[in-house]
């Protein structure tokens, strides 16, 4: 059986462990999954036996591209928050820094903390030229998530089926920008 170390690697931040997705993440993703708010803009509510599937396709990415999104640790806890990291499927509208999180996990600045990590092992490791992020127009969390990455909004597009029906914004950076960006930061 291969395990998460073998298909990626692990970033620590101050207080997040971010590794490749694990078996005993799936209690967790259940309940991300499972609660409307939570998954409200992540494809929507799933039972359990749908979520398993939805779960499945983290370890698949990691095992046949070498990328997905890293599940999110909390160092003092072990507890799992959710999920952020590079994300492009067939007919993605680019390569993608995408995140989710339970609800008790919302509003504590985890998600800037993974995506930022996350972010910067792409454009490193994976030498992506640039990020894009899907956010729905009502997904304001998730906009001001994007902008304090240093993205901006940079279209409307589509995602493929099933999705297809509801337009998203596309916002993005390239990997200049952002280390433009990462140079003037206050250390």
């Amino acid at each position: 059986m291969t395990t998460a170390s073998q298909l990626g690697p692990t970033l620590e931040t101050s207080r997040l462990i971010l590794r490749p997705t694990q078996l005993v993440d799936f209690e967790g993703v259940a309940e991300m999954l499972g609660d409307e708010e939570a998954a409200r803009y992540i494809g929507g509510h799933m039972p359990r036996a749908a979520a398993w599937r939805k779960f499945l396709q983290m370890p698949g990415a990691w095992a046949l591209q070498g990328f997905a999104m890293f599940s999110v640790i909390d160092k003092g806890s072990g507890e799992w928050l959710g999920q952020t990291g590079p994300w492009h499927p067939d007919g993605w509208p680019g390569p993608e820094i995408g995140w989710s999180f339970r609800h008790s996990a919302w509003g504590r600045g985890y998600a800037l903390e993974a995506a930022t990590a996350a972010t910067e092992w792409a454009f490193e490791k994976l030498e992506w030229p640039e990020v894009i992020h899907s956010i729905d127009s009502e997904n304001q969390a998730s906009q001001r998530l994007a902008q304090r990455l240093g993205s901006s909004l940079l279209r409307m597009g589509q995602l493929p089926a099933p999705y297809e029906a509801t337009p998203v914004q596309i916002w993005g950076q390239t990997r200049e920008q952002w280390r433009r960006r990462k140079a003037h930061a206050p250390p």
